[in-house]
């Protein structure tokens, strides 16, 4: 309810109002029955044209199915809307707030949750959620948050390697085989200069692949113990970094340019956090054909995107109706789709129905790009402040000017 009207001839004072109460995500044909004739004003990055019109495409799939109306409403940085809801917060504006659904993760989910600003818990009573790869996709943490049920996921990003295969005849899935295919081939593999968000994601997942015990990880970072859990990355690093582009003397600024360098047949291996990545420059033009992707064995790094609910909305009914839909096999099977979003889904397509599985069975994914199946298992992103200390230790022991 966006707006109350005052009866004829009471003043506002004289108006008493009853309590609003939520919609129970368990009964859900009342959420489905509440949401209809609601309005969704989604909260969302809108950078990208691919994007935008996604969101459109829900946009149209929400209302006629069910109703709702989507209104996106289009950020360049999502905590503006954190501090939106938080300022609705501390002015007392507790109902019918301004944003109804955001898509959200790490840091800004975890101030929303800490601050109270979230309704919820809402996410495994949906519908779809039935079809959520729980294990082998992380979806029920968000940067070593627990969900806990105050957001849904909807999209899935993770990190593959890029290899030519014209050079490297099959995939080197460990960072033993990495660090002793690059001392073989001098040269020929680098990674974005950290602080860069590739770069520190190839320490990352290095340090997640070499680390004892994984588990240290999910913690925030302690003194007593950073030297003894990073010293696998340290000796790595210190045996990969001689036999990097130009000996690790320089490093390509971002992932763009370590794009560029392998299609300019300079380097033969790259990170990406995209899987389908290679198969969009293969398709533009900025990478050969015969670049591959893999994983490693232990699986690698992801991350999910999500979308969460304000406690203040007007319109959590319709939020949750669109959070669904987000999560259905139609929606993910779309976002997929690499002429669409090329996003990875966060549903275990191999336990879908047969009808729903062939959605994703029918997808061209690009020459390059692997499928769910072949993604594999995801790990775990580390706790945000071992990105920190990490990218700043590498900037002393290896940064250049």
């Amino acid at each position: 309810m966006k707006h109350l009207a005052l009866a004829a001839g009471l003043t506002l004072g004289a108006l008493t109002q009853p309590a609003l109460s939520d919609p129970n995500p368990a009964d859900w044909a009342g959420v489905k029955a509440e949401a209809h004739g609601q309005t969704v004003y989604w909260n969302a990055w809108g950078g990208s044209p691919t994007t935008n019109a996604f969101i459109d495409w829900v946009g149209d799939q929400v209302s006629g199915r069910f109703g709702v109306t989507l209104e996106h409403v289009k950020l360049t940085d999502t905590a503006d809307a954190v501090t939106r809801v938080l300022s609705e917060k501390q002015a007392g504006k507790d109902d019918d707030g301004a944003i109804d659904l955001i898509w959200i993760n790490g840091a800004n989910f975890a101030s929303m949750k800490e601050n109270g600003l979230l309704f919820g818990p809402f996410a495994e009573d949906l519908p779809n959620w039935q079809y959520v790869d729980v294990e082998g996709k992380t979806v029920r943490t968000d940067f070593t948050v627990p969900v806990e049920g105050y957001e849904a996921p909807w999209a899935m990003a993770q990190v593959v390697f890029m290899y030519d295969t014209a050079d490297i005849s099959t995939p080197l899935p460990s960072a033993a085989e990495i660090l002793d295919w690059s001392k073989a081939n001098p040269g020929r593999f680098t990674y974005p200069q950290p602080p860069d968000f590739l770069g520190t994601t190839f320490l990352k997942q290095m340090l997640v692949e070499l680390v004892d015990d994984p588990a240290a990880l999910a913690a925030p970072v302690s003194d007593n113990t950073y030297a003894t859990v990073t010293a696998p990355l340290w000796d790595f690093l210190e045996d990969l970094t001689p036999t990097l582009w130009r000996q690790g003397r320089a490093y390509p600024a971002n992932g763009p340019r370590q794009i560029q360098l392998m299609n300019d047949g300079e380097i033969d291996l790259a990170i990406s956090f995209s899987p389908s990545e290679a198969s969009t420059a293969i398709a533009n033009y900025e990478l050969p054909a015969t670049v591959r992707t893999f994983v490693l064995d232990k699986g690698t790094i992801g991350n999910a995107s999500f979308v969460a609910i304000p406690y203040n909305s007007g319109s959590k009914a319709g939020a949750m109706v669109t959070a669904n839909f987000l999560m259905s096999p139609m929606a993910q099977a779309r976002a997929q789709d690499p002429e669409v979003l090329g996003y990875g889904t966060v549903l275990h397509v191999g336990a879908l129905p047969p009808e729903d599985r062939a959605q994703f069975d029918a997808l061209d994914l690009g020459i390059a790009t692997l499928t769910p199946q072949q993604l594999g298992d995801v790990q775990d992103e580390p706790h945000p402040s071992w990105m920190t200390r990490i990218s700043d230790d590498w900037q002393t022991r290896y940064g250049v000017q």
